[in-house]
C-alpha cells in the first residue's frame, strides 16, 4: 500500500508539475492559413482552431523527450530508490539509474503511443480550456477532457480511444521488455491507473494554472509543452 501510495503521488506531482507551465504553450507558433475552424456547436467549447502537423510534432518531441519528463523521471526513480521498488533492482548508483530508465521508457513510450494513436485516429488530444464559468463547470470540462478529443474541421469532442490506451502502453511495454519477471498484466494494468489519474490532474492543473505571457514561467521560458491554443484565458 505504501509503495502505490507512493507510485501515485509521484505520478500526480510529476503531471501537475509539467501542466504549470503548459498554458499558452503555442501562443508564439501561430498556425497556417486555412487551418482555423469555425465556432463548434458545443456551448462548452471556445472557436477551434487545428493544431498543424508543425505544431504537432513540436509537441510530441517536447512532450516525450523534453526537460519535463526527464525531470519527471528523476523524480519519480527517487521515490522508487527510497522504497526500493522493485528490490530486485537494488540500490546505489545502478540501481537508481534502472529506475530512471524505466519511468523515462514508460512515459515516452505512452506519450508515443498517444500522439501516433491520435494521429491514426484523425484525433486531436491536446488539452482545449474551457469557456465555462466557475469551479464544477470548469473540473467537469477538465475530467471530460482525459478520455476525449478533437475531431473534424469543427473539432467536435468525442470518446478517445487513443487517450484511454496511452497510459497503459507504457506500463504494459515495461512488465513484459524490462520489470522482473514476477510483474504481470495485473501489475500493468494498476500501475497505468495511476498513470491516468495523472493525466486527469495535469488537466486541472492546465484548467485552473493560469500561465500567460506575462507570468514568471513565460519569462523563465518554461511554458513551452504540449497544450493547444486558446482564444482567450478565463479569470
Amino acid at each position: 500500500m505504501k509503495m502505490r501510495r507512493a507510485l501515485l503521488l509521484t505520478i500526480a506531482a510529476c503531471a501537475i508539475h509539467s501542466a504549470l507551465v503548459n498554458a499558452q504553450a503555442l501562443a508564439d507558433l501561430g498556425d497556417s492559413p486555412g487551418t482555423t475552424a469555425t465556432t463548434t456547436s458545443v456551448a462548452a467549447d471556445l472557436t477551434y482552431t487545428r493544431p498543424t502537423q508543425a505544431i504537432k510534432l513540436h509537441n510530441y518531441l517536447f512532450d516525450a523527450f523534453g526537460p519535463y519528463p526527464i525531470a519527471g523521471a528523476a523524480f519519480a526513480a527517487g521515490i522508487s530508490q527510497a522504497n526500493n521498488t522493485p528490490p530486485e533492482w537494488k540500490q546505489g548508483a545502478g540501481g537508481y539509474s534502472r529506475r530512471f530508465g524505466s519511468d523515462f521508457g514508460i512515459a515516452a513510450i505512452s506519450t508515443t503511443a498517444r500522439y501516433g494513436l491520435a494521429q491514426a485516429f484523425r484525433q486531436d488530444t491536446l488539452y482545449y480550456r474551457c469557456e465555462c464559468r466557475g469551479v464544477s463547470p470548469r473540473l467537469r470540462h477538465a475530467v471530460i477532457s482525459t478520455l476525449t478529443a478533437r475531431q473534424g474541421k469543427d473539432g467536435h469532442r468525442v470518446f478517445s480511444f487513443p487517450a484511454l490506451i496511452a497510459p497503459y502502453a507504457g506500463t504494459m511495454t515495461a512488465v513484459y521488455a524490462w520489470y522482473p519477471g514476477r510483474y504481470s498484466a495485473k501489475d500493468a494494468l494498476r500501475i497505468g491507473n495511476y498513470t491516468m489519474l495523472g493525466y486527469v490532474g495535469g488537466n486541472m492543473a492546465l484548467e485552473f494554472v493560469y500561465s500567460g505571457p506575462h507570468s514568471l514561467l513565460s519569462r523563465m521560458h518554461l511554458n513551452s509543452t504540449r497544450e493547444a491554443p486558446s482564444p482567450g484565458a478565463n479569470p
